[in-house]
């Protein structure tokens, strides 16, 4: 539960969820940001304008029928809280920000980590990518992680085997 470690629950997360029939269409963003704090580089950074604030310390709403998948915002959230979700018939598609070295390789299996860091499945690394313009500034790097489609809303990080 947030108040008590900072993790959030399902029912949280259902305000920024977007539907299962959105997450088909092509990639979405989704956040899990819920801390009232002066932060908005995804507002700026979203070029259809479908992340907006009420004010500075405000949490962020994500209009998902206006999101174009880009992953501009993933690269710009400095608390790591911003994902792409993608659903495919057989697999559920993760983007995330990854600022460690060296980056993982495509095809590599890693364990698909959840809110608290445990093991919950096998994943893939898909893809590992740069945003034009956004590395150099951030050295923010974008992994996408193939996870089992159950696995989804439960996956937010991975870590590499030896």
């Amino acid at each position: 539960m947030i108040e008590v470690d900072g993790v959030p629950t399902f029912e949280n997360l259902k305000t920024s969820m977007p539907t299962e029939e959105r997450m088909r269409k092509k990639a979405v963003a989704m956040h899990e940001c819920y801390q009232d704090i002066p932060c908005d580089p995804c507002v700026y950074s979203c070029p259809t304008k479908a992340i907006t604030m009420e004010t500075l310390v405000s949490t962020p709403r994500i209009n998902h029928e206006l999101c174009n998948g880009c992953g501009l915002c993933v690269a710009a959230c400095p608390g790591i809280a911003i994902f792409l979700m993608e659903l495919k018939e057989d697999r559920g598609l993760i983007t995330l920000a990854y600022e460690f070295v060296p980056l993982p390789n495509s095809g590599e299996i890693v364990d698909g980590l959840d809110r608290y860091g445990r093991a919950v499945c096998e994943a893939r690394v898909e893809r590992v990518y740069s945003l034009p313009g956004i590395d150099k500034k951030t050295k923010t790097s974008l992994v996408r992680l193939s996870v089992p489609p159950e696995k989804i809303m439960e996956v937010r990080f991975f870590r590499r085997r030896e």
